[in-house]
């Protein structure tokens, strides 16, 4: 029984597609496949039932399941505390970021300097989906997260609240007001961002609008945040929304930025389950003065 063979088999069973598995884990259909059938046959059980149609865990595959969650996971570790041996005592700490953490983000780094000189901090920016694979698969240590969904093989520890920020043309009535709420955007075409990037963000913002009493106006694709801030203030009315944070560090001709009433953005820190690494404990102890 290899580690590469569990990996496939839990990836199928959390995704109930061998193809799905397979993006997620960026090798070939056909590797994911294979393994899983030399695993069957070590094994002497059968994992999943097959059809055109779809994929679904045997009951043999439920019960081994969480056996192949903890091996990897004790992999997973393994490989961590073999790293930190390798660089030596002060170790690095791989934390994922994202845009407009800010000040926030700068009081955690000068806390844990402060309780940890010895530490280096590798930063990494990625997408919200893929900070949060990144930690399950062992890449990161930890990353902040806002709005995050479960996901199997991560642990969600609940940092703070933040508030959200409306962009509006520059021109438009709404902008006289000190804030803005969504019933007020009901008639405005909305840019979100796509859902592969930020599922959870994406439904938070939807969700509040249906409770407002309006399924929001699809607008043109959200890029990225600068084109679409641009594209804001230069094209037909529109509006979209971002962490107040983020708001603050950017400046966009002809673009507003106003205050969301009534609806906040939760951040937390995605970690893996069970003891922490020695970098990440003095991590959480640096994270709550940054409250």
């Amino acid at each position: 029984m290899e580690i590469r063979q569990l990996a496939c088999f839990a990836a199928v069973a959390e995704e109930l597609s061998f193809a799905r598995a397979a993006q997620r884990l960026h090798i070939v259909q056909p590797a994911v496949s294979q393994q899983v059938r030399r695993l069957e046959r070590e094994l002497g059980v059968r994992l999943f039932e097959r059809t055109s149609r779809r994929v679904q865990l045997t009951a043999a595959g439920e019960r081994l399941l969480p056996e192949a969650r903890s091996v990897l996971s004790a992999a997973g570790r393994t490989r961590q505390v073999a790293a930190e041996i390798a660089v030596g005592d002060a170790g690095i700490l791989r934390l994922g970021t994202s845009q407009g953490l800010g000040g926030r983000l700068d009081e955690i780094l000068s806390e844990l300097a402060r309780r940890a000189p010895g530490v280096r901090v590798r930063l990494v920016a990625a997408t919200a989906g893929e900070r949060l694979e990144q930690v399950r698969s062992g890449r990161l240590d930890a990353a902040f997260v806002r709005n995050a969904r479960a996901v199997a093989g991560v642990e969600l520890l609940p940092m703070w609240d933040e508030p959200l920020a409306v962009a509006l043309p520059a021109a438009h009535p709404l902008t006289a007001e000190p804030a803005v709420t969504l019933p007020q955007l009901r008639d405005l075409p909305l840019r979100i961002v796509p859902r592969q990037d930020n599922a959870g963000f994406r439904d938070l913002i939807e969700r509040a609008c249906i409770d407002a009493g309006f399924d929001p106006l699809p607008g043109p694709a959200f890029t990225n945040p600068q084109d679409t801030l641009a594209e804001i203030g230069t094209g037909p009315p529109s509006w979209t929304v971002l962490y107040e944070s983020a708001a603050a560090q950017l400046t966009v001709r002809r673009v507003a930025f106003r205050p969301l009433d009534g609806l906040t953005a939760h951040t937390h820190l995605a970690v893996p389950p069970g003891p922490p690494s020695s970098t990440l404990r003095l991590l959480l102890r640096a994270c709550p003065t940054a409250s």
